[in-house]
Parts: C-alpha cells; structure tokens; sequence
C-alpha cells in the first residue's frame, strides 16, 4: 500500500550539523544489556533498527574510562582501540540499510561502583556513592577535570575512527556532567560551582572538546536532562535548565532532551505516563536553539507524531522503547501499514532486563535480543516444513502468539477459546488502573490473525480430551494459562499454610470474576510484582479500606526492576494504604492471619474479614494431562506461569522451532577470546 500523505512530513531529511538523517525516526541511546561482552548481538540488533527504517540508531551508554565501571551490568566502552574495533561492528551494521551511526559517551560519577576495575570513583563534589556500600567518591580537583576533559576527547576520536556520524556529550540522567549542572550535587566553590554559569562550564568545555575531536566528520549532540524534577532546589526546566539552553543552545549540533535525575522518570511506564509526556519539557528546549531537538514520549501513533513535528515540539520522534517493540514502525508507516504495527505497551520488562543484568527482552516483540543470538527476526519467519495441521488450546498470550507465528509460517491453525473473547489474563490485567495499554498484545495478535485465511478461531469452544482426540491434530498446543494459588505457597513461602475450613480467602481471580468485595480487605502479597499493588488501588479508588502485608520490605517490591518502584509508593500511600512489611506467612484461621517477622521472629496477628492472597499461581494443564502422552505441548503459563513477555516469548518460540530439526536450534555464544598475556602461570596462595 502507498503511504498515506499526511505522514509525509516524518519522512523528510534533517540536517544534524554536517550529517543528514534520511527522515525523522531516531532511535534515542537505550541500554541492551549486551555490552562490550556480546558485540555481535549488539551489531545485530541495531542493524535490525535501521534495516526497520530508523533514520538515525545509537548505542546504548559507552563508558569513556575505566573510571566508569558498572559491573556487573552490560555497557559498551571506548577506553582503547580495540574497543574502537569491536564497536565498528556496530557502526557499519547501522550504515548497512542507510542510516545514521550515533553513539553515546559516558561516564556515571557517583553512579559508578567500579567493581571490576577498582579505580576510584569521581564526582564534582565529596558524596556517598550511589549505589556502592559503603564505599564514597572523591571530588574532582582542576587536574581531575582537565584529565577527565582529555579521556572524553579521546573516546570522542575513537568514536569517529570507529564509524560513527554522531558524537552525544550525556548530561542526563544523574551522571557525572550532570552532577556538575545540578546544585544537588555541585557544591563547589570555584569556577566550576555556584551560578549557572559557572556549573554549566563543564559541559560548555565538553561540547568544544568533542567538535575539535570530531572536526567536520561528526555530528556533536548533547543528551540533557532538562528537569531532575526536585523543584527548584534542584536542576529545573524553569530555572538551571531553561538557563543552561539559553548559554549553550547554539553549540551543538543537536539536542536530545531527557527527563528526570533517575530512568526511571524517563522511561516511565505507561501506568503512570501517557503518550508524548514529555512534551512541555521538549518545547522549552526548541523554544530557546535553532538546532534540531529530539525527545522520546513512547510514541506509537504517527499522527501523534505528526502532531509533534508540525507543532514544532521537536524536530525528531525519538523512541527507545517503541523501536524495541517493533523494530520495523518506520518501514510499516512508510508502506501504508500503520494498522501492522507493534505498539508498545509501557510495561517496562525491558527496563527490568537491564536492571537485571540480562539482555534486552520486550512483551510485545518476542524477538528483540534474539536478532544474533537464534537468528530472528521481528518480520520473517522460516516456512512451514510440512503440512501438519496444529490445533492450539486457548487464546491468552502464549496462544495468540503462537497461534500467529505459526499461521505466519504457514501450518494450518486452529485456535479454540473456552470464552467469549480472545486475550485470556490480559482481558483482566488491562482493566487494573494505568494498565489499559496492555490489552494492545491482544489486539494486534487478533487483528493480524484476522487476515490469515489459514488460522481458524473458534471463541465460546471449551474442549475437554474427547473433543481433542476428535479433532484429530497432528500437533496439540495446550494454552490454558494459571489460576492463582489459594494455599499461600510463594516466594517466601515455600509449603502450603494451615487455612482454617470457612476462612475468608479471595485470590485476584476472584476479584476479575466479579465476587463482591467487602468494604476493609487485608491483602498478602508475595508475589512481588505488579498484581498486588494495582488490585490495592483499584480497590482504595473504588472507596475500600486496603491493608497491605508482605514479606517484603515495600510495596510491589519487584517493581524496582521495571522502574516503577518510588511512583507505585507514592500512588498507594497517597491514597490511604495502611501497609505492614517483613511479615511471613504462618497461618491463616477463619479471621485471623498470623505472621511472623523475617528478622526478629515474632509472631502477631491481623483480624480480618477478607483476605486477599496474591502469592503464586499454578498451571491450568488438567487438560494436558487428560491426553495421551506426547499428545500435546504446554506452552506460556499452562507450562510455569510467569511474566506476559515469558509466555509470549514461549508461544513464539514453540512456533519457531516446530518440525525443525533439533540439532540446529542451539542458540549461539559470544565467547572470550582468549590472549596471551605474556605472564607466567602460577597461583594465589
């Protein structure tokens, strides 16, 4: 299909100093959770961005120093040429499909741990570090900074030797060039401290020291965090941040605007956020420099991108997460395909890998950090190997997943689901208050199913062993999802509980089926992740007394991992929450829980007239069970109930590697190479 005209305008070359992007799509830097470890993967997922139509693809962070060490996390260095090397893998993957290489320099600061180099940590003042007990940094002296000045311009030069067409000096998110701008953390009294002027000399050296590094060859960008959001004590968009624009606006090649001291403010997740809400901060910027600026927003609606671009919020749609989500939204826009694409949803999971330590993963793209590693891709799909008819059980994620893999590869499909609707958990889960843009996994996987002639679905069709064994398949797919756990078994809680018979216990099934709920609810959480803590508000909104237990120490403790953690507690708490933490579950009577401290071992007692066990689940397989052996195959949570990301990544999988011929799906290694180091063998005695 032909693009539609009024997207014309996102397909216009822009100017970036002396390189021009093929159009406005740009790939903001986003971590991969790949490094210098795994350089292939790395290239290959970038490649897949601009093979997907990106005008313009960075890395994530690149460490400039040994200095800034964050192990043991994933990032990319410049310290050498070797590293010069390794990332010119990167850059000529990029340039491959025609777009622009842009690579982010960085050092953390205080944020650094330097665990595995040792070396000391640096900062513009004496501070505790951030994340490293109970270890503190040392002030910069002028010979620091001088010294600091020169490992920027040298990764700058080896970064342009390395192939890439645009140079990011990174003053956002908390790191070192931004503890010099924020008066949080610049408490110096020289040249470098007290007024604007005077903190936003650093980045001011910094901007000169890259042009002369790159010259005429490289674009030279600067990624600020224009409000660390504290007020205005802090670095704010109406103060420091507004100033600094107006000192410095004309000096770079280009602006690239973030949000917040913590990622977490940036990469908001799509509960607390909407779309393009970041855009007041965003204009600020253009609103004050001539040069193009670029901000992300998880946009996903080109006429929302649109909107930015003839409003003159900025001159790019920047995107992290939506180009991890679908890889190819420039290419499907451009084509006429705008109702194909894969938008992001806001969940975050692909914060949480990073934080982790893991590679990148996403809910809605399957394939995102499989690019080298088992050779996917977010568009192609090997074809069928046979013939064989498949029947799939069930229509939640894992179903729908590989429901559509599998009709995509051309095998015969039918897709039975016991209710009315497709989508399984997510009919629920996407009704929890700030969720409602996870319901898009189900939508684009039924819209896409919808256009294959070779995928049947059959709603209101619950099928017991009989009804299978009829339908006669050659391969069955058991897709049936969990139920929560009534019995307390959780993470903290590794047997089943004594619960008295005639005992008050709902689980968040329960709650989705429309039980009615009484007006003071005492909820156990040991689940950890999200469930918990959105049930809890859509029950104090609904104008419920909510208490709150867990063995944890906070609230949805694992939300720390998807960046939502301090917005979850401030939600919760703002509405009236009563919480109790570091409580283990020891019994349960007909209206009391009895728990016990993790630490202290003392026990005490909440009475109670409903409690809401939100611990584990366990799989719907009695059907699969039913079958004859090595009838059929479990897949999604019907196999281990886990994560929506987990069980679509299992239908997809399962679609992928059907009739293939088991030798060949060993996923491949990056592996060490290894060196002579010219040292003796010996040992540590």
């Amino acid at each position: 299909m032909p693009r539609n005209p009024r997207y014309d305008i996102l397909f216009e070359p822009v100017s970036i100093g002396p390189v021009t992007a093929p159009n406005r799509f740009y790939q903001t830097p986003h971590a991969t959770g790949m490094g210098n470890m795994k350089p292939n993967s790395s290239a290959a997922l970038r490649a897949i961005k601009a093979e997907g139509g990106w005008g313009v693809v960075c890395t994530e962070y690149c460490s400039i120093h040994p200095t800034a060490d964050e192990t043991p996390y994933a990032y990319l260095t410049l310290w050498d040429d070797d590293d010069t090397e390794q990332l010119a893998l990167t850059s000529a993957a990029i340039h491959e499909y025609g777009s622009l290489a842009g690579i982010e320099l960085w050092h953390g600061g205080f944020h650094c741990n330097n665990r595995g180099t040792r070396e000391v940590a640096l900062a513009p003042s004496a501070v505790s570090a951030e994340f490293v007990y109970p270890a503190q940094v040392r002030e910069m002296d002028l010979e620091d900074i001088r010294t600091f000045r020169r490992w920027h311009r040298d990764a700058a030069v080896r970064a342009m030797q390395a192939g890439f067409d645009i140079v990011y000096v990174y003053a956002g998110h908390d790191y070192l060039p931004f503890q010099f701008l924020s008066p949080l953390t610049n408490r110096r009294s020289d040249k470098y401290g007290g007024s604007i002027e005077n903190r936003a000399r650093l980045l001011r050296e910094l901007i000169e020291d890259t042009r002369e590094a790159v010259g005429d060859r490289c674009a030279v960008a600067v990624r600020l965090a224009i409000d660390e959001l504290h007020g205005d004590s802090g670095f704010s968009s109406a103060g420091d941040g507004r100033r600094t624009i107006e000192l410095l606006g004309e000096m770079p090649d280009m602006w690239d605007i973030a949000l917040g001291g913590s990622l977490g403010n940036d990469s908001c997740s799509s509960r607390f956020s909407a779309e393009g809400y970041q855009e007041k901060y965003a204009a600020i910027v253009k609103s004050h420099t001539s040069k193009p600026v670029v901000n992300v927003g998880r946009f996903t609606s080109p006429d929302t991108m649109v909107g930015q671009i003839k409003r003159g919020v900025q001159d790019f749609i920047g995107a992290a997460r939506p180009s991890i989500a679908d890889p190819f939204l420039p290419s499907k826009i451009d084509q006429g395909l705008e109702d194909q694409i894969r938008e992001c949803i806001g969940c975050n999971i692909c914060r949480s890998a990073n934080n982790e330590g893991a590679p990148l993963r996403c809910t809605q793209n399957p394939t995102m950090g499989e690019e080298w590693r088992r050779n996917w891709h977010p568009e192609f799909i090997p074809p069928a190997v046979s013939r064989d008819n498949i029947l799939v059980v069930g229509a939640g994620p894992a179903g729908l997943e590989a429901a559509l893999a599998l009709g995509r590869r051309g095998y015969p499909v039918t897709l039975a689901e016991a209710g009315s609707e497709l989508g399984g958990r997510l009919l629920f889960e996407a009704g929890l208050p700030g969720l409602q843009n996870w319901i898009r996994v189900r939508d684009y996987r039924s819209y896409m199913i919808s256009q294959m002639d070779n995928v049947e679905v059959y709603l209101n069709s619950e099928l017991d062993a009989d009804a299978v064994a009829e339908f006669d398949a050659d391969q069955v797919l058991i897709a049936t999802g969990s139920r929560w756990r009534r019995d307390g078994l959780g993470h903290n809680q590794r047997r089943p509980v004594e619960i008295a018979a005639g005992a008050g216990i709902l689980t968040p099934d329960d709650v989705f089926s429309g039980t009615e709920i009484p007006a003071e609810i005492l909820i156990y959480d040991d689940d950890h992740y999200f469930m918990a803590g959105a049930l809890a508000e859509r029950l104090l909104l609904a104008g419920h007394r909510v208490r709150y237990v867990t063995p944890a120490e906070s609230i949805s403790s694992w939300s720390v991992m998807t960046n939502e953690h301090e917005f979850i507690q401030r939600r919760l708490l703002s509405l009236g929450i009563e919480t109790t933490f570091a409580q283990k579950l020891v019994s349960i009577e007909h209206d009391r829980l009895t728990t016990r401290c993790i630490y202290s071992g003392k026990e005490s007692e909440q009475v109670f007239s409903c409690l809401l066990l939100v611990t584990s689940r366990e799989p719907n397989d009695q059907l699969y069970h039913q079958l004859l052996p090595g009838r059929a195959r479990r897949i999604g949570d019907c196999l281990v109930p886990s994560s929506i990301a987990d069980a679509i990544y299992s239908g997809h999988r399962f679609a992928r590697e059907y009739g293939e011929d088991p030798r060949q799906l060993t996923p491949r290694r990056e592996r060490a190479l290894l060196q002579s180091s010219g040292m003796q063998p010996g040992r540590i005695e």
